[in-house]
């Protein structure tokens, strides 16, 4: 038996239950896919992550839902690293991520608090019919403002520009038009549609989103650090916000409010990168025995 020291974060939040959680187990980066797998769905929580020493970064980062890995996501870095601080592998300031996205650039305010994510470049996948999405949603065509597109920023979604808060809260995942929707794009690591609308839960947010998933995760993910990159991508590129900053907010139908700070980096035609900046509240600590 290994013992093994572990952080809960909540991440894009400085409070307890707010934002995102994430279990971050340190030194563990070398263990098998199953048991990552196993721990992801023992937690209950959308993503955990795996440290472990790095030739190319400050440490190495593995991203794992209850279902597969996946080569990078947002919450989980900001949960990552307010994590390695509490734990002595990294300090504070500039710090570099290795993942299978790449080496990801972060930057940790002084107190350990703080986490500035500079994403990937965005890649500009192909419009999908909105048809197709609205029937994954469980909505109508009327209900999607803009056309649907596939965007990265090291992970794939359809990201999804709703008319009002309204659609927001009514939108309802239906499993076999999903599957329809993702064989129409012909992706493997295509993610659940993230859908999204002007104007923020609160006067302080400028975007409101949600992230509905399928089993075996929870229904709905609290904030998605990921795809607000890869959303203020596809608002910048299209004109549908007006300056390259702005406050995303996200969880508060879950009761679990999330805020990050977003900067677009580059003009609408080339975009260079995405700055995504948010809180991390360590929420508990232990030793995992496997």
């Amino acid at each position: 038996m290994a013992d093994f020291a572990v952080h809960w974060v909540d991440a894009f939040t400085d409070r307890p239950f707010g934002g995102n959680g994430c279990a971050v187990v340190h030194h563990a980066a070398h263990l098998d896919d199953e048991t990552c797998l196993a721990f992801v769905r023992e937690t209950s929580l959308v993503e955990c992550t795996f440290l472990g020493p790095s030739e190319v970064a400050d440490v190495r980062v593995r991203y794992f839902l209850a279902s597969r890995e996946i080569p990078f996501a947002g919450h989980p870095t900001v949960a990552s690293v307010v994590a390695a601080h509490a734990a002595g592998t990294v300090g504070t300031g500039d710090l570099t991520l290795e993942t299978l996205a790449g080496i990801i650039p972060v930057h940790l305010s002084g107190d350990g608090k703080r986490v500035t994510m500079r994403q990937n470049a965005p890649e500009f996948g192909v419009e999908v019919d909105p048809a197709l999405v609205a029937a994954a949603i469980g909505l109508t065509t009327g209900d999607i403002v803009a056309p649907p597109q596939l965007v990265s920023t090291g992970l794939p979604f359809v990201i999804t520009l709703l008319e009002d808060r309204t659609a927001l809260s009514l939108a309802k995942l239906n499993a076999s038009a999903v599957e329809r929707m993702n064989e129409s794009i012909g992706g493997d690591d295509v993610m659940e549609p993230f859908l999204c609308t002007l104007g923020g839960f609160t006067d302080t947010g400028d975007t409101a989103a949600r992230l509905l998933l399928l089993p075996p995760s929870p229904p709905e993910d609290p904030f998605t650090g990921s795809a607000t990159g890869a959303m203020a991508s596809y608002l910048w590129k299209h004109g549908l916000i007006e300056g390259p900053e702005f406050v995303a907010e996200q969880g508060h139908m879950l009761g679990r409010p999330g805020r990050a700070d977003v900067r677009v980096i580059g003009p609408r035609d080339a975009i260079e990168a995405v700055e995504v900046a948010g809180a991390g509240h360590i929420l508990m600590s232990g030793t995992l025995h496997l």
